[in-house]
């Protein structure tokens, strides 16, 4: 970073870290843009952008999007084009990645692109940065065109390089990440996010300073070990005084536990289907209403690593409060797989209205 050169992070909001009227803390979304049966990447995409203005409407903290390869029931491969158009579409509430995988791109391409998005869209701009690939190899050595940088070992110094050219730190990072900084430069930068199934990342992100968000949605086993070990090793930093954990959980929520798990039933069948190596696009709810499960299928979704919240309004709240109390999360962010936009829809109005009051 040169001397001529100065971003200066964004400090954590008294908002995000303070619970909701009804003494809840606050709801986030990730959105994946799932593309079901029948329908196309350009209609998932164009979904994913009106739930990312209907999460605003009702309240939500942030809208974030994945990063996904080579799968043909998820449309969100790029979150930086991603969040770019929602950010367009939205005005207030905070967007950002739920990751950037950082083993698939040069440190310099990642910075480069958070800071165009910071100077658009001002402390606005979440930078959620993930450890794993998130795909296959062979995807992975396309994406990056060389297979360095891809091992776990590598990962530290490309998230300090990361972290130097966004200007969080001018002693840190590698000799080329010192004589560069990411442009265009604005007056703040992404709020970085480390992202995490395991306690690897609970490490660094504690040692760092940084806010953590953990993927309870499908580690559950790791979910309080992680959150421990994360708030144990914290070290406040310029950016933030105290350890502040998101964790995330698949939530399915209807008018009645019937309905609910009527609309989870296409997301779990999908989740099949990729454990057996047959990734698909995500089936209607007839569809996966009427497939009759194998006990294969059905030993997989029992043994899964994670079990989605899914119920009536009643039901999963409790269950719900009962996860925040048991991580003592700072904020909750839900996802939704379901087959149709209206209802992804419902279920996060029917998730806020009841959160909120």
């Amino acid at each position: 970073m040169t001397s001529e050169t100065t971003t200066f992070p964004r400090p954590e909001s008294s908002e995000s870290s303070q619970p909701t009227g009804s003494g809840r803390i606050p709801l986030s979304v990730l959105e994946l843009a799932p593309v079901g049966v029948g329908q196309t990447s350009a209609d998932a995409l164009r979904s994913a952008a009106t739930m990312a203005q209907r999460a605003e409407e009702l309240g939500y903290q942030r809208f974030w999007v994945a990063e996904h390869h080579n799968m043909p029931g998820i449309a969100s491969t790029n979150p930086a084009v991603l969040i770019a158009h929602v950010a367009a579409l939205t005005s207030t509430i905070n967007v950002g990645s739920g990751g950037v995988m950082l083993p698939n791109h040069a440190p310099l391409v990642v910075a480069e692109q958070f800071a165009m998005l910071e100077a658009l869209h001002p402390n606005r701009v979440d930078l959620g940065i993930g450890r794993a690939p998130g795909t296959d190899q062979a995807t992975a050595a396309a994406l990056r065109r060389t297979q360095q940088g891809l091992g776990a070992e590598e990962f530290p110094q490309e998230l300090d390089d990361l972290l130097t050219m966004l200007g969080y730190h001018e002693d840190g990072g590698g000799l080329g990440a010192r004589r560069l900084s990411a442009t265009p430069v604005a007056s703040s930068a992404p709020r970085v996010w480390l992202l995490g199934s395991s306690g690897y990342s609970a490490q660094v992100a504690g040692l760092l300073g940084l806010p953590f968000a953990f993927a309870h949605h499908f580690s559950a086993a790791n979910t309080l070990p992680a959150l421990d070990l994360y708030r144990k090793m914290f070290r406040p930093s310029d950016t933030l005084a105290e350890p502040y954990a998101m964790v995330t959980q698949s939530v399915y929520v209807a008018d009645t536990a019937e309905a609910a798990e009527a609309i989870a039933r296409p997301a779990r069948l999908s989740q099949v289907s990729l454990y057996t190596g047959k990734p698909r696009m995500m089936p209607s709810v007839e569809e996966a209403a009427a497939h009759e499960w194998t006990e294969t299928e059905r030993q997989i979704i029992a043994q899964g690593p994670s079990r989605p919240t899914i119920g009536d309004p009643e039901q999963v709240l409790a269950e719900l409060d009962e996860l925040v109390a048991a991580t003592a999360a700072n904020e909750l962010m839900v996802t939704t797989m379901t087959h149709g936009l209206s209802e992804r829809v419902h279920s996060f109005e029917l998730l806020t209205k009841l959160w909120n009051t």
